[in-house]
């Protein structure tokens, strides 16, 4: 895949607090619904995402984890009017990156993530109490070995390569195979401006010295420029 030097860019200078729905999840990382039923399944670096509110639904039994959690119901329904805000102006600034291949259109797109916002605010208090929403963030997450048959993380690790460098994202992907049993899945493997992860080779071979076998799959799935691969991990 060539670089796209001259194409405009996501501009993000800090990670934003922003979710997806179980729906935009099962396409953008590859699985079936089917596929979590019985399963233990993490979502990490999970934001506002209504997966796991969603996942109880179809059977899997989930948790999330992300650094804000901890903060009251009040204080994330506060990140979620500024990141969201931050967030849509800044994809209609580029929006020629935009595909709408999973939405049909930019409106779709923001109310879906709206939607997913707001099942997750519904579902936090309760489910922090019962452990399903858990604070912790990479390169170390407060879990067992081998404690979840699935994991997911859907835009962190390459969208943010100018904040997370090299050692971070070997170290994290380690951490995420450690604390699974089954497989790791990662979306994109892409950064801001639709460029393919520059370090992907090195990170697959130094992954395969530590026993870890590392692939990129195609997705049915494209929102921008890239974002129609998936990173799946196995050790």
């Amino acid at each position: 895949m060539s670089s796209f030097p001259h194409s405009p860019s996501l501009q993000l200078p800090s990670v934003a607090f922003f979710g997806r729905t179980f729906d935009e999840y099962s396409h953008c990382l590859g699985f079936s619904r089917s596929a979590v039923r019985g399963c233990r399944v993490l979502d990490v670096a999970a934001g506002p995402s209504s997966f796991t509110a969603e996942a109880r639904t179809h059977g899997a039994t989930p948790v999330a984890v992300d650094p804000l959690y901890g903060c009251t119901p009040q204080t994330l329904a506060t990140y979620v009017q500024l990141d969201y805000d931050r967030m849509f102006r800044e994809m209609r600034r580029v929006e020629s990156l935009l595909t709408y291949r999973y939405f049909p259109s930019f409106a779709a797109a923001e109310a879906s993530r709206r939607s997913a916002a707001a099942k997750f605010l519904a579902d936090y208090e309760d489910g922090f109490v019962q452990g399903r929403y858990v604070g912790g963030a990479l390169p170390r997450l407060p879990f067992a070995d081998k404690a979840f048959d699935l994991t997911l993380c859907a835009h962190l690790f390459f969208l943010y390569a100018a904040r997370f460098d090299y050692v971070w994202h070997l170290q994290s992907c380690r951490e995420l195979v450690r604390v699974t049993a089954g497989e790791v899945r990662i979306h994109p493997v892409c950064g801001l401006g639709g460029q393919p992860y520059p370090e992907l080779a090195r990170l697959q071979a130094d992954l395969r010295e530590a026993g870890i076998a590392a692939r990129v799959i195609q997705v049915d799935y494209k929102f921008f420029a890239g974002t129609d691969t998936t990173l799946v991990l196995t050790g």
